[in-house]
């Protein structure tokens, strides 16, 4: 058991990383084995997102995640899985353009006036 105050510190946090990565590896390894039983772009998806969540944690290195996940897209094209529907995104109208007539009949605010202080005499 530590003595010093520090190391309480840190086998505390180890506990707690230790059990986060427990958990996103086992969210990680479900999902995994989800797309694997029954590939659809639901789970495809889900897959591919607890890869990142592990690969930014630290679980996992950045190239068996891109491994892993190439591995995915080739296993739902051969399953003939489509790719999830493309959110739509709506489109804003732009604000219109002022005309000059609309600008020019608006006069710009006035700043108001600040004192100034006094220039100083420097005497020699």
């Amino acid at each position: 058991m530590p003595i010093i105050k520090s190391a309480k510190k840190r086998v505390k946090q180890t506990q707690k990383a230790t059990i986060r990565n427990a958990k996103t590896k086992r969210y990680l390894r479900e999902s995994l084995k989800a797309f694997t039983k029954k590939p659809s772009a639901t789970t495809k998806s889900e897959a591919e997102s607890n890869l990142d969540k592990a690969a930014k944690k630290g679980l996992i290195h950045k190239n068996k995640v891109a491994r892993k996940k190439r591995q995915l897209a080739k296993a739902s094209k051969e399953a003939g899985v489509k790719p999830a529907t493309a959110i739509k995104k709506t489109a804003t109208k732009a604000p219109a353009k002022k005309t000059t007539a609309e600008t020019a009949t608006k006069t710009p605010a006035k700043k108001p006036a600040t004192k100034k202080a006094p220039a100083k005499k420097t005497t020699k």
